[in-house]
């Protein structure tokens, strides 16, 4: 470049330099110039991105070499704003596809697990039991995940495990609620009761956290509310058991929500959400099994078992399937938590409300759920609140004049 400079200079203050004709050359003859070759090439396909082509004499009274030095730097530095546009371009296509494959993968095993666990709990009445053995399969995995070195080990203080067990006891009461209720009414009416979450987070974060609901927020849960009591009254699986433990794993787990955000410490080091949910885990599978024993007894014997398939139980596709279910459950929680990292909150809360309405189609079509029209009026009730609710907490409040 430097050389093109100097040439230019000395042609352009030289004024014994004059114009001169050329000879005549066809195109076909004509020999060109590319910037990043020391040597002039025939026109053919060049193996440079962007090419410039110069004639073979540029006179000094038409711009000369100078103007030609100004195009070529146009033209690099036009290139190479296109390649960090291209760069962003692909990095945010490439985080879209990774998250729309994650919120598949999220769905799925949700999906997957539901029915399996409802397979299980039809055959095996025993929820506390079924319970511990999926956290069980989680605390395996996550174990497995740390001696592999897949996922750093976190290093706990004691304020931060105080913090972190009234958080796993929530999550074991929560989970365990909810398989009392899948075992009791079917996974669509389950579900539906379970899309009132909302209406515990408010009141919730209400009386604990003094946090006042926008007049959007309150309205959204009016047919969320009137949803759930019109799908239960015309539910045909309808059970007090299986209706009062849904609802109670809606206060259980919103209970979570609130204690996260009151009791974890944050002048110190907190953990990501994958190594805080594997945590939780292993915690809950250490205060379920006890209570487990404690509430239905042994039931997991190979002297109990081979009584039970006396009686008819398949056992090889009960574990099967309760090995399953274990992964599962396990897996798309995991999911969960690493999607929570990459959005926000309110993207997450929407993601959820789709996932249930995914849940809550499948089955039905998967056990031939019997469905009146006003129990799925209901229930799109419910599920149009949970929607609402999600663009209810986008809108900010105006700020109070003062």
């Amino acid at each position: 470049m430097q050389g093109i400079t100097a040439s230019a200079a000395s042609l352009s203050i030289n004024p014994s330099l004059k114009p001169r004709k050329l000879p005549y050359r066809s195109l076909s003859n004509q020999r060109f110039t590319c910037l990043n070759q020391s040597k002039p090439i025939s026109p053919r396909p060049f193996p440079c991105r962007k090419w410039l082509f110069l004639a073979p004499v540029s006179l000094p009274g038409n711009g000369g070499f100078p103007a030609v030095a100004a195009r070529a730097a146009g033209a690099l530095s036009e290139n190479s704003g296109e390649d960090d546009n291209d760069g962003e371009k692909l990095t945010g296509l490439a985080r879209t596809l990774k998250l729309g494959a994650m919120f598949g993968v999220w769905y799925l095993l949700n999906i997957y697990f539901n029915i399996l666990n409802k397979q299980v709990l039809k055959v095996y009445p025993f929820p506390a039991t079924v319970t511990a053995f999926e956290f069980g399969c989680g605390t395996l995995m996550v174990l497995t995940m740390w001696g592999l070195k897949l996922y750093h080990v976190p290093k706990l203080t004691r304020s931060q495990l105080a913090a972190i067990i009234p958080l796993a006891l929530a999550h074991t009461m929560g989970n365990l609620l909810t398989n009392v209720s899948l075992g009791k009414v079917a996974v669509s009416f389950t579900h539906t009761i379970k899309a009132m979450e909302p209406f515990f987070t408010v009141l919730f974060a209400a009386i604990f956290l003094g946090e006042k609901p926008t007049i959007w927020v309150f309205s959204s849960l009016l047919p969320i509310v009137g949803g759930v009591a019109l799908a239960s009254l015309t539910e045909a699986s309808f059970n007090w058991t299986g209706f009062c433990s849904a609802m109670a794993s809606n206060v259980t787990n919103q209970s979570r929500n609130v204690l996260s955000k009151k009791l974890m410490v944050q002048k110190e080091e907190t953990l990501d959400n994958v190594n805080l949910f594997s945590v939780i885990t292993i915690i809950s599978f250490l205060l379920l099994v006890p209570s487990a024993i404690y509430i239905e007894g042994i039931k997991f014997t190979p002297s109990y078992l081979k009584s039970a398939a006396n009686q008819g139980l398949n056992v090889k596709q009960l574990c099967l399937r309760s090995l399953l279910a274990g992964f599962c459950f396990h897996s798309y929680q995991q999911v969960s938590y690493m999607i929570l990292g990459m959005v926000n909150p309110v993207s997450h809360a929407v993601g959820n409300c789709l996932k249930r309405v995914v849940v809550i189609v499948s089955s039905i079509f998967f056990f031939h759920t019997p469905v009146t029209p006003i129990n799925s009026l209901g229930t799109a009730m419910a599920l149009l609140g949970v929607g609402l609710y999600s663009r209810a907490k986008r809108i900010k409040p105006k700020p109070k004049a003062v």
